[in-house]
């Protein structure tokens, strides 16, 4: 992912470039995963965690991450790659592994909209499967 991508991405949201947003981006985007504030504090050991808080929740607010809680109550961030504004139809299933930990995004299986009483509206879902993950499951054929 090159600096210009990652500018081009804030600029669609409306968030003005630096050098500390860039540098979350970056390792956001370089992750098979959702990261949690203390994994990205380990990857960035040049900002210091409250930056690092500042940089997600402006991110989020601006709709350029998805905060993710990840079964154990501590929220992951992921790129949101929708245009413009995300929206709920935006959101995708989670899966935490019991034993190892990780989370995985399954983008290919969105959300369930659930038809809400009147007056009613979501901001956001968050759709997290709990259980083993292949790898740790030893013999990952079959599984449940």
């Amino acid at each position: 992912m090159t600096n210009e991508m990652i500018v081009d991405i804030l600029e669609k949201k409306g968030v003005k470039t630096t050098s500390n947003r860039l540098l979350v981006m970056r390792e956001i985007m370089r992750s098979n995963a959702p990261l949690s504030l203390s994994e990205l504090e380990r990857g960035l050991v040049s900002l210091d965690k409250s930056s690092i808080s500042r940089v997600l929740n402006l991110l989020v607010k601006h709709h350029v991450l998805h905060g993710v809680e990840d079964g154990r109550g501590i929220i992951k961030y992921e790129l949101c790659h929708a245009d413009e504004r995300c929206s709920v139809a935006d959101m995708h299933a989670h899966f935490y592994c019991e034993i190892c930990g990780n989370v995985y995004c399954f983008e290919e299986i969105t959300a369930p909209i659930v038809d809400l009483p009147e007056g009613f509206r979501v901001s956001s879902i968050n759709y997290m499967l709990k259980g083993i993950c292949p790898a740790c499951d030893g013999n990952s054929v079959g599984g449940q």
